[in-house]
């Protein structure tokens, strides 16, 4: 470094004081980095707005105050949400001196779930919810019902605009809080159009968690707004039912335990059916904790203790036989835990996972103690839970052997397997991708026309196997799909391990017809079952090829559909006429054609498949592939209606 480069570092130096720090006011930083608080300023969070105040009117129902809570998307976008709980605090609080209500909406951290005795249980993930909303929203208003008194007041972007006022006297027994705000587009620059669908699911989600609380949603956007009220008794029993609702079930009906130990409160509610694959869903505080944590270890352990401990005292595992392991015992299983903590600490990647060990150990405990009898009480069912994992157990060991196999092949082995790999050159997974190409020879013009460097190849013969309703051994034993696992290099189910992705694109490549369409369910559902990081990281893609090829002249255009079609053939000249062909499969396409349309980043159409929802999406895969037909018929009468040009 030079004398004069020394000399500018130094000045640069120099220039960094105490008035180059930042101090953000109030909600500032909230509207500064608002990922810090919701996650993102995508659609998702963009729903996590509603999602912070609905969980306001959840503490309230938690401790007991509260029956209802109602949504409401309104015709403009806009959210309100009315509880009818105890109404938010009117009067002045100390420390800020100004009213609570206020003080709850803007100031960060500050409420009823920080130690001072206003909730022992609370649910959020942060205890900002009010603050933040307020923060990132265009214009919010509240009304509070309380004491026979209305109270309201109206912010936007966080500053008040209308201090708190009394509005009128009301019935004393009327009480809640309304809270309704308009999300700000400055924020939300991706969308602010609120999808039912999305807060249908949650909503149905939380009602499940919390029986007997009503939670209604409201759509006023349509002509005809629509409405769904959720409300479950039974709680995580029906949620069980509801998650198994195209499985069948060995059982007459769920298994419930519940119970509270240091102030932790415990349920879990189990089914088994004859699928072959288990879903496990654990809750803190109504929070999803996807990736497990204390509560999810406690219930494992305590759940393959029982079962192993009942088969031994009935002699139903000979004196040779090993343990039923932790996957033996789960095979076909579906289970919700749901914990209710008083001081939840959150860890892992997402903050979703529970690191309390006191919850593992109330968890261990309680449903250790309540499943233990229930298999004492009910002999038939516990034969049927233990020759179940039996059978897993063998199974297991036969996957072992099959498993081994696949590990000792090598990048160079797989090309003699039917699905020939033709790799790219880079080694970087960042730009490289991987095509699955339906057939031989849609697979060869793809080899052809590809880039070697980015794009590597793997056709497959037809219809792979159907992996929802097969064992792990005659999965293993699948040629094609040992050659997907091979060339991802990531492993899979248990073993996966997304850091050895060999590609950062899957891309499904079929024709657009029915096969295509089937084949790609199989392929997905190849990948949700035990790949499922891959679509978690958004690494796995369907490729859009075109229907139709429109010549007019020298003028050429690739269309995808009928309605594009349409709308091409409404602006082209009368003359001479266009030639229309389409397309019966990739096959038809030479290389060129195939880079052009479908394989070239700049022309291309990817659809990236993404599982917002695994409820749903786990559903559509068990309706659509698992052993229960009349849910597949239902669902293919009732929507074959909406398919069009069909190639039979």
């Amino acid at each position: 470094m030079t004398d004069k480069e020394k000399a500018e570092q130094r000045r640069k130096t120099d220039e960094y004081d105490a008035s180059q720090i930042q101090v953000l006011e109030g909600l500032e930083a909230v509207r500064k980095r608002p990922g810090m608080y919701i996650g993102s300023t995508s659609v998702q969070g963009l729903h996590h707005l509603v999602w912070e105040i609905i969980d306001n009117g959840i503490d309230e129902a938690l401790a007991g105050f509260a029956d209802s809570i109602h949504v409401t998307i309104e015709k403009d976008n806009s959210i309100t949400v009315v509880d009818d709980g105890r109404g938010i605090p009117v009067d002045i609080q100390k420390k800020t001196g100004k009213p609570a209500l206020e003080t709850v909406f803007t100031i960060l951290h500050a409420g009823g779930k920080f130690g001072g005795g206003g909730y022992k249980v609370s649910g959020g993930l942060h205890g900002v919810g009010a603050s933040v909303v307020n923060a990132l929203s265009n214009e919010l208003d509240v009304t509070v019902t309380r004491d026979g008194k209305k109270y309201y007041m109206d912010f936007s972007r966080g500053h008040v605009k209308t201090p708190m006022k009394f509005i009128g006297n009301d019935d004393p027994d009327n009480h809640g809080t309304k809270v309704h705000f308009t999300p700000d587009p400055d924020i939300f620059t991706e969308t602010t159009t609120y999808n039912v669908k999305t807060l249908t699911a949650r909503i149905r989600e939380l009602a499940f968690l919390n029986k007997g609380l009503k939670i209604s949603l409201r759509d006023n956007r349509p002509a005809e707004p629509t409405e769904e009220n959720f409300l479950y008794e039974g709680g995580i029993k029906h949620y069980v039912e509801f998650i198994d609702k195209d499985k069948e079930p060995i059982f007459p009906e769920p298994i419930y335990v519940e119970g509270k130990e240091n102030g932790i409160s415990v349920e879990v509610a189990l089914q088994y059916t004859d699928d072959y694959h288990s879903e496990l869903r654990t809750f803190t505080n109504n929070i999803h904790t996807i990736e497990g944590g204390t509560h999810e270890e406690g219930f494992k352990r305590a759940l393959t203790r029982a079962v192993n401990d009942y088969a031994r005292k009935n002699n139903l595992l000979k004196e040779k036989d090993d343990n039923l392991t932790g996957p033996d015992v789960r095979e076909g299983l579906t289970a919700v835990v749901s914990v209710k903590h008083p001081d939840p600490q959150f860890e892992g990647q997402t903050k979703t996972k529970l690191g309390n060990s006191d919850a593992r150990t109330a968890t261990d405990h309680i449903f250790s103690e309540r499943f233990s009898k229930f298999l004492m009480e009910n002999p038939k069912l516990g034969r049927q839970i233990v020759d179940k994992g039996s059978l897993a157990s063998r199974v297991r060991a036969a996957a072992k052997r099959a498993r081994e196999v696949t590990r000792k092949k090598s990048g160079l082995e797989i090309s003699s397997l039917p699905g020939k790999l033709a790799n790219n050159t880079s080694k970087d997974p960042d730009i490289s991708e991987l095509f699955i190409v339906e057939g031989d020879s849609a697979g060869g013009s793809a080899k052809q026309g590809r880039s070697r460097l980015t794009q590597a190849i793997l056709p497959i013969r037809g219809k792979i196997l159907n992996v929802q309703k097969a064992t792990m051994d005659k999965i293993l034993a699948n040629e094609e799909i040992r050659s997907m696992f091979t060339a991802m290099g990531t492993g899979f189910g248990k073993d996966f391990d997304i850091n050895n992705v060999h590609y950062h694109k899957l891309i499904i490549m079929t024709d657009a017809d029915v096969d295509g369409a089937h084949i790609q369910a199989l392929l997905l559902t190849l990948v949700y079952n035990y790949m499922r990081p891959l679509l978690d990281a958004g690494y796995v893609y369907i490729a859009q090829p075109p229907l139709y090829r429109l010549q007019q002249g020298k003028m050429i255009r690739y269309v995808a559909n009928d309605e594009e079609l349409d709308r091409w053939k409404a602006e082209l000249p009368a003359s001479p006429k266009p030639s229309i062909s389409r397309y019966k499969g990739l096959g038809e396409m030479d290389a060129e054609q195939l880079w052009d349309t479908t394989m070239n980043p700049e022309n291309r159409r990817l659809q990236r498949v993404e599982t917002k929802d695994a409820e749903n999406a786990a559903g559509v895969f068990n309706m659509l592939m698992g052993n229960k037909v009349e849910p597949r018929r239902k669902f293919i009468e009732e929507n074959a209606t909406f398919v069009e040009n069909l190639d039979v």
